[in-house]
């Protein structure tokens, strides 16, 4: 029998992981909640059979086994919390919410609940970064001193509330910067991490007060995760010379590898491994990777309905996040 998954928030990430999970087939997409009648009605072109309606608490009126949350971050830990207390799983949207201490709320209730819980840290399936995890994990990089990360889009966020720091948590940092310090620590195998520094600007202008409602649209952090050093760069409205620049270097004492994004792509990725005079291409485009998390938490899903501990350490990246906005207040 197909579990029954509603969906809440049909936003463009939101419609895009809804495709997805329907050319799979694998799972029954019963309900469909969102607001918005022009985003509604994309939904219903995409899933015609699935029952639609405004709010999250009308999805409870359905038998459901998951919700996949795709709303404004700052609903995130309530929307979560009363998903959980009804029995029901949830995929969330990164960041699965605005701080560590939201986090750590959402991952105790899915822990309370004995749910399923996971994010959408979506570069984790890229075929390319699967590939350089497996060098780093194998031993062949040798020993991992350093990491440098970035991710800079052309363009910033189409939605006003990602410059409401009160609804978003931040700007380039926790929307994109998050996306880098994830993949680090994964690679990685979540060693113990501690904050070093972080610089951030809006418009060119040092950042500093981040109680305000102004958001960082270009920062730059540093952390040591275990014996590796991490460098992470992040930022909106840069000139790219595409749609973004995307890369991931790990520096190792046998080897390098790196991630990086082809013509300036937000969906096509290669990895290459690097020796002292060589290099050798490990993964190329075409990769449809976009829905693969999703698509990974309803196979899990399928295996059991309860909690796994892996998610405590979606605490320890939101941590790193949280060091990184006081440390920038603190200057």
């Amino acid at each position: 029998m197909k579990l029954r998954l509603g969906f809440v928030g049909c936003g463009w990430i939101g419609c895009k992981r809804l495709e997805a999970l329907h050319r799979s087939n694998n799972a029954f997409i019963q309900v469909i909640a969102e607001p918005d009648p022009v985003a509604k009605a994309l939904a219903a072109e995409i899933v015609p059979a699935a029952q639609l309606v405004d709010s999250l608490e009308q999805t409870f009126e359905c038998a459901l086994d998951g919700i996949v949350l795709s709303t404004p971050s700052a609903f995130h830990a309530d929307q979560c919390c009363r998903i959980l207390s009804n029995g029901v799983a949830v995929f969330c949207q990164k960041p699965v919410a605005r701080t560590a201490e939201e986090t750590r709320t959402i991952v105790e209730g899915a822990k309370s609940a004995d749910r399923l819980l996971d994010t959408d840290f979506s570069y984790r399936f890229t075929t390319a970064m699967r590939n350089i995890r497996e060098l780093v994990q194998t031993g062949i990089l040798g020993e991992i001193y350093s990491i440098d990360a970035a991710f800079h889009n052309s363009y910033g966020p189409d939605k006003q509330w990602y410059y409401d720091r009160n609804l978003s948590g931040g700007g380039c940092c926790i929307d994109l910067g998050i996306h880098l310090i994830d993949l680090a620590l994964w690679l990685l195998g979540f060693p113990k991490a501690m904050f070093r520094h972080a610089r951030m600007f809006a418009s060119g202008r040092p950042l500093r007060n981040v109680d305000s409602r102004t958001v960082e649209d270009y920062a730059m952090i540093c952390f040591d995760a275990g014996n590796s050093q991490v460098n992470v760069a992040c930022s909106w409205n840069q000139p790219t010379g595409g749609d973004a620049l995307i890369s991931v270097i790990v520096r190792g004492t046998l080897g390098a590898a790196e991630l990086r994004n082809i013509n300036g792509s937000f969906y096509d990725f290669e990895a290459v491994h690097y020796f002292k005079h060589e290099r050798r291409i490990l993964a190329q485009p075409p990769d449809e990777w976009g829905g693969r998390a999703l698509l990974s938490w309803v196979s899990r899903l399928s295996l059991g309905n309860c909690f796994d501990q892996s998610v405590y350490r979606l605490i320890r990246v939101s941590e790193i996040v949280d060091a990184a906005y006081l440390h920038v207040a603190n200057q």
